[in-house]
């Protein structure tokens, strides 16, 4: 699984760095592990459930030679092993020294070229654009999702599909309510749109 910190250069909050006047500013949002965690479990079951299926068959598997009820008790013991493991997964990001960032308190400063996750004054840290691989709109929030760290080239092949297979969605989430005009949407989606982080034929916000 890709931690947090291998996302796209990784590091927590610094210095505060300086966005352009035109940014785009928030309200002040956090994002709660308990939301974080009920978000990501549901995306990830919804895209690997049929996962789950592996196990199940493997216990199975020797019934078609020896019958016995035991294997269906093995094949349920081992689908809800893997169901824990990649529970465990999810939760554990929440758990990381690494993701206490995407957690804090914190308002949003976006321009063309970085955005700036800001906790007071002084202390910020910075993504820029390249570092996120997709966006999604939901009826009440934006998630822009981080890109997946790449393994190290000498990573077995096997632990290769692992790490992409399994990995552990990591996102900013930027709730409608925190922008502060309609105005402010329309540009932000606008944004987007031009990262090719949204489609283009997206439709004009709404608020």
């Amino acid at each position: 699984m890709n931690q947090p910190n291998q996302r796209g250069g990784g590091g927590g909050f610094r210095q505060a760095q300086q966005a352009s006047p035109l940014a785009i500013r928030t309200k002040k949002t956090q994002l709660t592990t308990d939301m974080y965690t009920r978000l990501v479990m549901g995306e990830v079951w919804k895209k690997d459930w049929y996962y789950a299926l592996i196990p199940f068959a493997l216990g199975l598997l020797p019934a078609l030679f020896v019958h016995s009820w035991w294997w269906l008790a093995l094949s349920v013991v081992l689908t809800v092993l893997f169901v824990l493991f990649r529970s465990a997964q999810v939760t554990g990001v929440t758990q990381m020294e690494q993701s206490k960032p995407l957690f804090e308190r914190m308002n949003f400063e976006m321009d063309n070229k970085q955005l700036l996750l800001r906790v007071g004054p002084e202390k910020a840290m910075q993504l820029t654009w390249d570092m996120i691989g997709k966006a999604r709109r939901d009826t009440d929030a934006y998630l822009l999702y981080l890109k997946p760290g790449t393994p190290p080239a000498d990573t077995a092949g096997w632990r290769m599909w692992l790490a992409r297979t399994f990995d552990v969605p990591v996102f900013l989430h930027l709730p409608l309510r925190i922008f502060n005009s309609s105005n402010d949407l329309k540009l932000f989606e606008a944004l987007l749109r031009r990262k090719s982080l949204l489609p283009v034929e997206a439709g004009v916000t709404t608020v």
